[in-house]
């Protein structure tokens, strides 16, 4: 192994260069977090130029220091300085448990302040605890310090990355049982107490510009974007910035995660004029980024009904902020954000990146989270030129290159901690039609080598257009805790019903047990509903089957906040745009027959993704009549095929006629195909009984039809 350096905001950059070069080259493991962690105390706040977390050597905190002191009192002062530093490392350390010996700290930190060249004899620290010296000298004195055993250096870690907060406040202390799905909650919330080295990175590398964050859903873009935002608003509480989003549901999780690491920092909470956690667009009671911008150019922000009438819904946002964009490009601007953070990018259009690029200072510190292959047909995230178009004369505006030794501005997020590896492989063989029967792959991305990047291996093929291959995912790619607690045929589950009525009394009957045997709480729960604009009425069916059992529930958006999706005592009901973003332990994707839909089947199946990945832990993909059948005949292929995904490839011309005839259709083209399909079906059963043949058909029917099929079997050799 070796030391992993964390670039944060240090105030001299140079200095923490070298330093972490020396320390490269002595240190064989642990992590160096540079310009990080922000501490406070109730008067101050006490900046750590650099902490080192060693099993080697402890936690030694440093100071780097401008220039030797000149006489005793400025010795004296730098002793103080240590004196300050360890003090609030000390009470800091003190509040975690797992930190904690009886009555005194299982470790405990040691300081050092770092001269570019030997401190003089005549002002050695007579009497103080820490080091100071030159980085020779602390060669010598790291070599002397104690270790500290595996348990206690996670503690560490926990305590400084701030994600000790991350679990839920709820201790379950009703979990009784010691296999109970309660019980298995608690292990896995203990599993998760730590960064791994790429979230790590993400959260606390601060380059002096630009930086994006991708990975699978799941992998912790959010937490990290929240703990990123906590952190700049500690370091800078003077900066004016905005952490955005596409999901209003999400609005609530991200204000909890912001809100608890931000006491971890400053033992206080956000301050609203200077951290805005601000949904992309807002609202009449909320602002958005898209609002705060308006009223920056002095408009009016154009509102929902009016984007829908106007661009359509699909396209409502989009319109809106080239609407602004066009106002923005005829005036002079004065940026209003200092940094930005973007959770859901692969969601919001360009025209919104292009007015954050704007008001947003110089250096254009702009860091935004994408979502890998979160649409299944995407061939992969736009550009930085596409999201932010291109300068006067045609030159980038944002680039991610950096150099060897500065902050990552470009950082993958390899592990998926939310999904299980079987319920993330049966959601990419439903969302591509891996296994469907009729008609093979409905969707593919357009680069086949995605797939290693996401967390799979090759076990058979390669990862070339037109070639056979079998995939399944990487050990690497999810925590081991999963395989240790959790079992596939448990995790994943798919039911068919005969009609509706009788898979919601399962659904209840099944709550009833997860609240009552399984030890789970009502906000482990969720029921994802595939139709959003059939939601109002769907819904309160399930409501009232959970009501005859007792259990309270409630419609997000309509008998609650869009704001707010989970609440105490009261199992949520979401159609899946407010699902999307959120996750529960327990998920319930119901009406999952619609996903075998022959029209927008790529939009059904998509929805169907979604909802599976919004599971932490176990998943129930439920539904009714013959399309479940079909569907529920797929998920058993994936079993069958031990959660490998096998299938062809598509060549770019096959991709270019699947994206054609699963193209997202309008509701009047559905008729037309509707109906054009009911004429020929019509005329070809007419055929068979020998009541028509082909020549009945007008001339000039005739002559198109034949043209038609004839166009389209040249395609087909082709």
């Amino acid at each position: 192994m070796a030391l992993d350096v964390v670039q944060g905001e240090s105030r001299n950059r140079t200095a923490a260069r070298v330093l972490a070069d020396f320390l490269r080259h002595i240190v064989d493991s642990g992590t160096l977090y540079l310009g990080y962690p922000v501490l406070a105390t109730a008067d101050e706040r006490v900046d750590v130029d650099a902490l080192l977390v060693s099993r080697e050597h402890g936690l030694v905190a440093f100071v780097l220091a401008d220039g030797l002191p000149s006489d005793a009192d400025e010795m004296a002062e730098a002793v103080a300085q240590q004196d300050r530093l360890y003090g609030v490392l000390e009470s800091h350390l003190g509040r975690h448990d797992g930190l904690r010996a009886g009555r005194y700290l299982a470790t405990f930190p040691r300081t050092a302040t770092i001269y570019a060249s030997p401190l003089p004899e005549k002002l050695a620290a007579a009497g103080a605890d820490g080091f100071f010296g030159d980085m020779g000298a602390a060669a010598v004195w790291l070599s002397e310090q104690e270790p500290i055993s595996e348990p206690i250096e996670r503690a560490l870690q926990a305590a400084l990355q701030r994600v000790t907060n991350i679990k839920p406040a709820k201790r379950r202390a009703a979990v009784q049982g010691e296999t109970s799905r309660g019980a298995i909650l608690k292990s896995i919330e203990k599993g998760i107490a730590n960064l791994d080295r790429w979230q790590k990175a993400a959260a606390i590398e601060s380059p002096e510009g630009p930086q994006r964050i991708r990975g699978l859903a799941g992998s912790g873009k959010t937490v990290v974007l929240a703990l990123k935002a906590a952190y700049l608003h500690a370091q800078h509480p003077d900066w004016q910035i905005a952490l955005t989003f596409h999901s209003r549901a999400l609005y609530q999780q991200i204000d909890d995660l912001v809100t608890r690491f931000t006491f971890e920092h400053s033992n206080d909470r956000p301050d609203p004029e200077y951290l805005h956690i601000a949904h992309s667009w807002g609202s009449r009671g909320k602002p958005g980024v898209y609002s705060m911008i308006a009223h920056a150019l002095g408009e009016v922000p154009r509102d929902w009904s009016y984007a829908r009438g106007k661009y359509g819904m699909d396209n409502a946002f989009q319109g809106v902020c080239q609407e602004l964009l066009t106002i923005a490009k005829s005036r002079p601007i004065t940026p209003i954000f200092d940094a930005v953070l973007i959770d859901e990018a692969q969601d919001l259009p360009p025209e919104f990146f292009r007015l954050v690029y704007l008001f947003t200072k110089d250096t254009k510190r702009i860091v935004w989270g994408y979502d890998e292959l979160q649409k299944l047909s995407e061939s992969a995230m736009p550009t930085t030129d596409e999201l932010f178009g291109l300068g006067p004369n045609g030159q980038t505006l944002i680039s991610l290159d950096a150099g060897p030794d500065e902050p990552r501005r470009d950082i993958v997020l390899p592990v998926c901690y939310r999904n299980t590896p079987w319920a993330l492989a049966t959601a990419h063989a439903l969302g591509l039609g891996v296994y469907r029967e009729a008609g093979g792959l409905l969707q593919h991305p357009d680069e086949p080598t995605l797939w290693r990047d996401i967390g799979y291996n090759v076990v058979h093929g390669e990862l070339a257009s037109g070639t056979a291959v079998t995939l399944e995912r990487s050990e690497s790619s999810y925590p081991s805790y999963f395989p240790q607690l959790l079992t596939p045929a448990d995790a994943v589950q798919v039911k068919a019903f005969a009609d509706r009525d009788v898979q919601d009394v399962w659904i209840a009957e099944q709550i009833h047990q997860n609240l009552t045997v399984d030890e789970l709480e009502h906000d482990d729960i969720l029921i994802v509903l595939p139709d959003s604009y059939r939601a109002k009425t769907r819904g309160p069916l399930l409501m009232r089957q959970l009501a005859a059992r007792g259990i309270d529930s409630h419609l997000v958006g309509v008998n609650t906040s869009v704001d707010e999706v989970f609440q105490p005592n009261s199992i949520a009901i979401a159609h899946i745009y407010r699902a999307k973003g959120n996750e529960a332990p327990m998920v319930y994707a119901v009406d999952a027959q619609l996903a075998a839909a022959t029209f927008n089947a790529v939009t059904a199946r998509n929805k169907l993704f979604t909802a599976i990945t919004r599971s932490r832990a176990w998943v129930r993909v439920t539904g009714f009549g013959d399309q479940m059948m079909a569907l529920a005949k797929e998920v058993r292929s994936v079993t069958e095929h031990q959660y490998r995904l096998e299938f062809t490839i598509p060549t770019q011309q096959e991709l270019a006629r699947l994206r054609h005839l699963n193209r997202e259709r309008s509701e009047s083209d559905v008729e037309a195909v509707k109906r054009g399909t009911e004429g020929l079906s019509a005329f070809l059963e007419a055929v068979e009984r020998g009541e028509m043949d082909f020549f009945d058909l007008p001339p000039a029917m005739r002559t198109k039809l034949v043209t038609r099929l004839r166009a389209e079997d040249a395609d087909d050799l082709d």
